[in-house]
């Protein structure tokens, strides 16, 4: 595959900012890893990182380059630094970033597919909120969304853990009113999504995750609420050995074309 560190300018952020981009690579001498490309533009899987982390940990952390490259699947990977994909209430505008420009940026600069059957997201923790709020709040674009030990639950998260490196993160993001009823609350969005129109979901968490039961009492009021879910939960921390196994299964489940 080919890898890229693409350094641009947001302009959703008024800044520049970063993204790590996997391509597919048709490749037979290679040792140990060959890569395919699909017949047209590749799909494309959005890959979110988590709070402490930036777009360079899923390459870090993970084989997902080696993972990734039988498939011909293109893989992108931006950076939104402590923003949990929202636009913050005081700092940068992260889901018009995400949503909007982020997008149109990747299909003007590479070769990837716009359909929607091509299309997927998946995130870690805050990023495994981060896919499936992107996926709720605009279904018309992915296929599917995998979220893996997602904080799924953030007025969970705001009432019942303190941060001392970041004592006001979700004031400064949220603002003093929270989320619960508004775009950025999971639960407001699976109770007003058309089931029939929400892209498959698959949400796996570590029996040994703080957020297990966050994530059992999500899969819960999705299927309260009619939306089939792939659920795995067994054995696990949260931690990179739990997501560079569950990101195997993830590229397993996805609908990725073989043509």
């Amino acid at each position: 595959m080919a890898l890229l560190r693409c350094d641009f300018f947001s302009e959703a952020l008024s800044l520049s900012t970063s993204m790590t981009v996997l391509l597919p690579q048709q490749t037979s001498t290679q040792i140990g890893m060959e890569g395919r490309t699909p017949d047209g533009p590749p799909p494309v899987l959005y890959l979110l990182h988590g709070l402490s982390d930036d777009d360079t940990i899923w390459m870090r952390r993970t084989s997902i380059e080696r993972y990734a490259a039988p498939l011909g699947l293109a893989v992108v990977m931006p950076q939104v630094h402590r923003s949990f994909y929202a636009d913050q209430v005081y700092g940068g505008r992260y889901w018009t970033f995400l949503s909007e420009e982020l997008p149109e940026l990747v299909s003007s600069l590479f070769r990837v597919s716009e359909r929607r059957e091509d299309t997927f997201v998946a995130g870690l923790s805050m990023g495994g909120y981060g896919a499936f709020k992107w996926a709720l709040r605009q279904p018309e674009r992915f296929a599917a969304a995998a979220n893996l030990s997602g904080a799924v639950d953030i007025t969970g998260l705001r009432t019942g853990r303190e941060r001392p490196e970041d004592p006001r993160m979700f004031e400064r993001i949220f603002g003093d009113d929270g989320v619960t009823g508004t775009p950025d609350d999971l639960y407001r969005l699976i109770d007003r999504a058309d089931p029939a129109a929400v892209p498959s979901l698959y949400v796996c968490c570590g029996t040994e995750d703080v957020l297990i039961d966050d994530n059992r009492a999500f899969v819960d009021a999705c299927a309260a609420a009619g939306i089939p879910v792939t659920s795995r939960f067994g054995a696990g921390a949260h931690d990179w050995t739990y997501w560079d196994t569950q990101i195997q299964d993830v590229l397993a489940w996805l609908p990725i074309r073989t043509g």
